[in-house]
């Protein structure tokens, strides 16, 4: 995501969804990635059709474009199937700008994690209900 798409991204706070079975996961990962589209899935799905993730994202990821013009991975328009993805964005932290990546409300899992649109799976997360769970992006 870029500033053209959403111009107060990396403003202000993230709201998180959690409790129950739902979670939040929160990707540190270097500076250079600023703008990255990071996809997940549950882990083992990858290859399948994407899923929107109907039975394990909480609440609404789909609610923006990309233009045609951005940078590499952009161009598409959701319109058809995908796997969630998020931006990193640098956000504001006690120690200074923290570029990440934030999935505000996933069911309790584990999840594998992928550069947009079809770089290998980099990541693989477990992620606890009510509880926020932090990961490095290696």
């Amino acid at each position: 995501m870029t500033d053209a798409e959403n111009p107060h991204a990396g403003q202000g706070m993230v709201v998180l969804d959690i409790g129950g079975d739902v979670g939040a996961l929160v990707v540190s990962t270097p500076a250079d990635m600023a703008g990255v589209e990071i996809e997940i899935c549950p882990s083992g799905r990858r290859g399948h059709e994407p899923d929107e993730g109907l039975d394990w994202w909480i609440g609404e990821w789909r609610s923006h474009d990309h233009p045609s013009d951005g940078p590499v991975g952009h161009g598409h328009r959701h319109a058809r199937a995908a796997w969630p993805h998020v931006a990193v964005i640098p956000r504001p932290s006690p120690t200074g700008l923290h570029p990440c990546a934030v999935y505000p409300g996933l069911v309790e899992g584990t999840y594998d994690l992928w550069v947009r649109p079809d770089g290998p799976t980099v990541l693989t997360v477990s992620v606890v209900g009510a509880q926020v769970t932090t990961a490095d992006w290696p």
